[in-house]
């Protein structure tokens, strides 16, 4: 793996464990440490005598302005290293525009007050948006890692080619808008579990159920419908693009998108019973980005070029392959 492969992948971990501690921002209620403050916090580049919930606010802005660095620079390395046309320039140029959507919908969260206990339809609306940009970043990164890993001058990156692909395309649209829908709506409950936190399990179905409950409580009792739906998508269309797409490449992917996938059900079965405190929360998290980044990748290695031409050759040798006589058969 080349040097710009590596640090690709390296920059898309430590996103993902920006986007974790920012979950662990809103859960623990520390989205207004820093006040109604903008770049700066409370006013201050370092605010004297902080509390906890400014310390954890902070760290946030410290390491997503890191993480803004680092996604630059990968962009301007992406541009220097690899030709026109490469895919790896397309992607990392569009994860430097998903990161500047990510610093800018989380300047408009403090700036228009919509953290802490805020439970307005603003902010249910914002946060939805947040966390599909949130999945569009973490695809373009994990695209760029995966197109330049093995790619050279000599050996082009793979692109994705929708032309030409029968069916693989649609089957893989419906589990990736799936998981957006997953994701916004799991948001919107995660956020009801921090408001309205429940005693006991059956508070919270009765919290659900309660005539003019707040919308965001009625999400999260849709959300596990929601999410058992797509995950039912997922399990059928991951072994038949696995049928239609040879490839070992597909077939690793296929396979790791089903175990996170069982994985998640398992960790959001834990965290309804455990009435989802906050370190639960993160790991349901994780591996909700986790699912969605194999997904991605499965989509990148079914719809690769060269996987429709080995799907193509391996259905003309099974074609042209004679049939076995009775007499060999025995």
């Amino acid at each position: 793996m080349n040097r710009f492969a590596k640090c690709s992948w390296s920059v898309l971990a430590i996103n993902v464990l920006v986007i974790v501690w920012g979950a662990f921002v809103r859960a623990s209620g520390s989205g207004a440490g820093c006040g109604s403050h903008w770049p700066l916090c409370k006013g201050e580049v370092l605010p004297r005598e902080p509390g906890m919930a400014t310390v954890i606010e902070l760290t946030h802005r410290v390491t997503s302005g890191v993480a803004l660095v680092l996604v630059f620079a990968m962009a301007v390395w992406a541009w220097r290293a690899f030709p026109k046309g490469s895919p790896v320039r397309v992607s990392a140029t569009w994860a430097a525009a998903f990161m500047t959507g990510e610093a800018a919908i989380g300047a408009g969260l403090v700036l228009l007050e919509l953290v802490a206990h805020d439970a307005s339809l603003k902010r249910a609306l914002s946060m939805s948006l947040h966390l599909t940009n949130t999945f569009f970043l973490l695809a373009a990164l994990v695209l760029t890692a995966w197109w330049s890993s093995g790619a050279t001058a000599t050996t082009p990156a793979r692109a994705i080619r929708l032309r030409g692909q029968g069916a693989v395309p649609w089957l893989l649209a419906l589990p990736l808008v799936g998981m957006l829908v997953v994701g916004t709506s799991g948001a919107v409950a995660a956020l009801g579990d921090t408001l309205w936190p429940a005693r006991s399990l059956a508070e919270g179905i009765a919290q659900d159920f309660t005539v003019g409950a707040h919308l965001f409580l009625r999400l999260r009792l849709i959300h596990p419908f929601i999410a058992g739906a797509t995950a039912a998508a997922l399990v059928v269309v991951a072994p038949i693009v696995r049928a239609l797409r040879p490839d070992s490449r597909v077939r690793r992917a296929s396979y790791a998108v089903t175990l996170l996938l069982l994985a998640q059900i398992a960790a959001g079965l834990v965290n309804l019973a455990l009435l989802a405190p906050v370190w639960m929360q993160l790991v349901h998290l994780v591996l909700a980005d986790l699912v969605w980044l194999a997904l991605v990748l499965l989509a990148a290695t079914a719809l690769a070029p060269d996987a429709a031409r080995q799907s193509s050759s391996s259905s003309e040798r099974d074609a042209s392959r004679p049939l076995a006589s009775p007499r060999s058969a025995i």
